[in-house]
């Protein structure tokens, strides 16, 4: 059986990056309009939006969103989840509808045409670097002042495999509380299980998302930073170790 799925998984891998590939060559005119300008962003985001759907569906993944609060359309978060998958990316952009801002690793931008339009629409940072991670803040202000909303993965990076959740980053936090916008924390449940980043791994299923309920802010200084992370942390962590807990008990059951 296993002499199957490693050609399996080959051929899935390979199908990944043509479904990546597909709509990005298909809307590129439209794509380069959009990121010409600052300002034309939101139109941008709508077609990510479409990019992201497009993927999930082509590679099987039946997604389902479970929302505590809903974003206001008219006002600044910071989003934040777990990250643990190639596909965390797109599960974020079809979760959330209000347009927002990947603060993001720059290696990503080496991706041939995934990283032409990944390095002129999100904020990049090198995480060995002091000085970039200090342009992250005045890019966030400049994107946050615009009306858009900014989307950290706060583990920096993604986990080793035996670790279900790394420690947070404070950068994220920092940002929220410099501008006084909500922290929306989000649990990805399945993520790691359909499709991660082990080469040889992954399948077509249900990827599960939830928007948990939002976390002000309004009056918090920069020494509530580790306080707000704690917090957020746990929120993701006890609904990731629920999750589990309930699986075995179905499992069991069976």
């Amino acid at each position: 059986m296993a002499f199957f799925k490693y050609p399996f998984w080959l051929l899935y891998r390979i199908w990944f990056y043509i479904l990546v590939a597909i709509p990005i060559i298909v809307l590129f005119p439209l794509l380069i309009i959009s990121i010409s300008r600052e300002q034309w962003y939101p139109y941008f985001f709508k077609m990510a939006r479409i990019w992201s759907k497009f993927i999930l569906i082509g590679m099987g993944f039946g997604y389902k969103i479970t929302r505590e609060e809903t974003p206001d359309p008219n006002k600044s978060y910071m989003f934040v989840a777990n990250h643990t998958s190639m596909a965390d990316i797109m599960l974020m952009l079809v979760a959330v509808k209000n347009p927002f801002v990947f603060v993001g690793k720059q290696e990503l931008a080496k991706i041939p045409l995934f990283g032409f339009f990944y390095k002129r629409t999100c904020i990049l940072v090198d995480r060995t670097s002091a000085k970039s991670r200090q342009a992250v803040f005045l890019r966030a202000q400049r994107r946050l002042k615009q009306g858009l909303s900014i989307c950290i993965f706060p583990e920096g990076g993604v986990p080793e495999g035996d670790i279900l959740l790394d420690e947070f980053k404070d950068g994220a936090f920092r940002l929220a509380v410099n501008h006084q916008i909500p922290v929306v924390p989000i649990t990805f449940y399945d993520n790691k299980k359909r499709f991660s980043y082990v080469f040889f791994s992954g399948s077509p299923g249900k990827m599960r998302a939830k928007i948990h309920k939002f976390i002000p802010t309004r009056g918090l200084t920069i020494t509530d930073t580790k306080p707000l992370n704690e917090n957020v942390r746990t929120i993701i962590w006890k609904e990731l170790t629920s999750g589990l807990s309930t699986k075995k008990s179905h499992s069991n059951q069976e």
